[in-house]
């Protein structure tokens, strides 16, 4: 009997040496302890677990570690005596501590999250922790861009002036770089507090207003531009689309059919002079005003001293009838003709020689011939006493 006993305990150990098991292994006996195993937190946020690990048995356990049913995009790291460790040697009735660190993710949503921290020994034996988080309140990692009035209209002349604000949304202080995407021949620039800025930093949370001004190239064609901005930091970034709308170019020039702006002209007479009125810009001008300048006494008479409207590369031919004063004195003087509407103007200063009139000249003559005349028969009637 005591043969067949010994027979059957040597089978028992030979097939547990087969299967990897030893004797001091098969009666270890391993369990673990923290007291904060349900804990409220907030997107982004770490916990720090305590976990107490026992040996209850009379020889050495050799424990591995491993989360069960962690969330997707949960971080986890299991530490002790300050290094990540896979395995842990825990000697007989003895324990050791390790520390169990859990990174919430920001974009997480509201809820209760149950998972599972697992020690199991060389010989297969388990033992599971369960822990519980719930997460307080729904969760983001985001940037926001918002503006009150993307759109705005004017000329290439203009400054377009945007005012957004900038948000941020995640846990972590960003850098954002600012940035847009503008046609050939404009230029963009981001202001922050007064200061012309290519960045902008923003605590979590932190929200900061910025300016754009954006100015168009001189030969921005009438047309409604589209214009990209964005505001980017690393893993995060927000933008939108801002609108200018171009509604041309406004100028205006006034000149004579050959360019000339001389002529003479005899005092007290009258000359007429055509000026050419010309809309050089890309937008319709409307109600443009004709005036002059000129010295005192003269006079100027247009045929026309309003135009109604002139469009774009319209030319317009006006007549100036200038008259000089009766009294005007031979020489140069200055007379200018203006045209002008509200969003432009130009004139024409002309140099304009006055000639004494034909008439005074022989008035000088006949004045010249009485007196030599007069002196002539004074002479003669006295000159033999």
């Amino acid at each position: 009997m005591k043969k067949k006993i010994s027979i059957i305990l040597m089978t028992l150990l030979m097939i547990g040496g087969m299967l990897g098991f030893s004797p001091t292994e098969v009666a270890a006996e391993v369990n673990m302890y923290t007291p904060y195993t349900g804990l409220s937190t907030t997107p982004g946020e770490s916990i720090n677990y305590s976990v107490d690990v026992k040996n209850t048995s009379s020889s050495v356990a050799h424990v591995s570690f491993s989360l069960k049913n962690l969330p997707d995009e949960w971080t986890s790291k299991i530490r002790a005596g300050g290094h990540d460790i896979r395995q842990l040697s825990i000697d007989a009735d003895s324990y050791q501590t390790i520390s169990l660190d859990i990174e919430i993710p920001l974009q997480v949503e509201k809820g209760e999250y149950k998972f599972d921290l697992v020690a199991r020994g060389s010989n297969g034996v388990e033992a599971t922790l369960p822990f519980l988080v719930e997460v307080s309140e729904e969760g983001t990692y985001s940037t926001e861009l918002t503006i009150d009035q993307p759109n705005l209209e004017g000329h290439t002349d203009a400054t377009f002036s945007y005012k957004f604000n900038l948000k941020n949304l995640t846990a972590n202080e960003q850098n954002y770089s600012l940035s847009s995407e503008v046609p050939a021949g404009w230029r963009a620039q981001f202001k922050a507090d007064g200061n012309a800025v290519t960045s902008v930093s923003l605590e979590p949370g932190a929200n900061k207003d910025i300016d754009l001004d954006l100015i168009p190239a001189e030969t921005a064609s009438a047309d409604t531009y589209e214009i990209p901005i964005k505001a980017s930091a690393g893993g995060t970034a927000a933008e939108t689309t801002l609108e200018a709308v171009i509604t041309g170019s406004y100028d205006i020039d006034i000149t004579t059919p050959d360019g000339r702006l001389n002529t003479d002209i005899t005092a007290g007479r009258s000359k007429m002079i055509e000026l050419i009125v010309r809309n050089i810009g890309t937008a319709t001008l409307n109600d443009v005003s004709i005036t002059s300048s000129t010295p005192p006494n003269w006079e100027v008479e247009f045929d026309e001293s309003e135009i109604e409207v002139l469009e774009a590369g319209e030319t317009k031919i006006i007549k100036a009838k200038v008259t000089a004063a009766d009294d005007a004195i031979a020489g140069d003087y200055e007379a200018s003709f203006s045209a002008k509407a509200a969003e432009t103007s130009d004139n024409a200063v002309f140099r304009i020689s006055v000639e004494t009139s034909t008439l005074w000249g022989l008035i000088g003559i006949a004045i010249i011939l009485a007196v030599f005349g007069g002196l002539f028969y004074l002479f003669k009637k006295y000159g033999r006493r």
